[in-house]
């Protein structure tokens, strides 16, 4: 039997996005369908999606930590290691409430887990068990290194700075991804394989459409790692798959189209 109540519950959680609110202000302005309202939200979050992250204003669900840099040695002290700000998304409706309503809080917070440490990662910085468990999810440090073990055996693996000298497995599964999609895969065929979101997906073949961008205009990979706001071994992780990988011709077209695009509007 479905509960109706609990259904009623994650639609009423749902009303409360931002792209919901969009939506009920183009029927009511325009006078249009929710259909038309929904390919209206699409367009604008295509056409100006690489803009949105522009704003000195951070977007809902969204928070500023100081973390350890990932170009520090796990060696070096905190009090003497490099500081570096991240930007973490501690909640986001349209990702993880399916997640919650279909396979419960603990997976919610395992895919939370995964999720911001990844995103540290990506901005050069690096979490600890310690950060996650009393200044993020407020919660003790046995449930994060339990959720942690549980996301190996499923082989998701968190970049942390405990494990550091393991980030040869990370940056393995995160190459996995981009060698996937310039084999041709799609983005949803890619996310079922590797255990990763659709948007974490996008967001890492658009990062390595970036740096592929830059490294062809000239730049060094530590200014290709400020300018994408990635950490210096990520930027040459993704310099590598482009100079020694081979990618299918679908592929090789869209990154020409890319560069081409560049020096049209330069």
């Amino acid at each position: 039997m479905i509960n109706n109540s609990s259904l009623q519950k994650w639609s009423r959680l749902e009303t409360k996005s931002l792209d919901n609110q969009f939506i009920n202000d183009i029927i009511n302005g325009m006078n249009c369908s929710s259909f038309e309202a929904k390919a209206v939200l699409d367009t604008v979050h295509k056409v100006y999606g690489d803009f949105f992250d522009c704003s000195q204003e951070l977007a809902p669900g969204k928070a500023k930590f100081i973390v350890i840099s990932v170009e520090d040695s796990p060696a070096k002290k905190l009090t003497e290691a490099t500081k570096v700000s991240v930007t973490l998304t501690i909640n986001d409706d349209k990702e993880d409430l399916p997640i919650k309503e279909n396979n419960g809080i603990v997976a919610l917070r395992q895919h939370r887990l995964s999720r911001i440490c990844n995103e540290a990662f990506m901005q050069g910085g690096l979490l600890t068990v310690e950060d996650i468990a009393n200044r993020i999810f407020c919660c003790g440090e046995r449930t994060i290194v339990r959720d942690l073990k549980d996301l190996r055996e499923q082989n998701i693996f968190a970049p942390l700075r405990s494990t550091i000298k393991d980030m040869g497995r990370t940056l393995s599964h995160r190459s996995l991804i981009v060698k996937e999609w310039i084999k041709g895969s799609e983005y949803t065929e890619i996310a079922r394989k590797t255990n990763h979101s659709i948007k974490a997906v996008n967001n890492y073949v658009h990062k390595f459409k970036q740096v592929v961008a830059l490294m062809k205009d000239g730049y060094d990979v530590h200014t290709i790692a400020f300018l994408t706001k990635i950490s210096k071994r990520l930027a040459e992780e993704y310099i590598d798959i482009k100079a020694h990988s081979i990618i299918v011709p679908s592929r090789k077209h869209e990154l020409e189209t890319l560069l081409k695009k560049r020096v049209l509007n330069q």
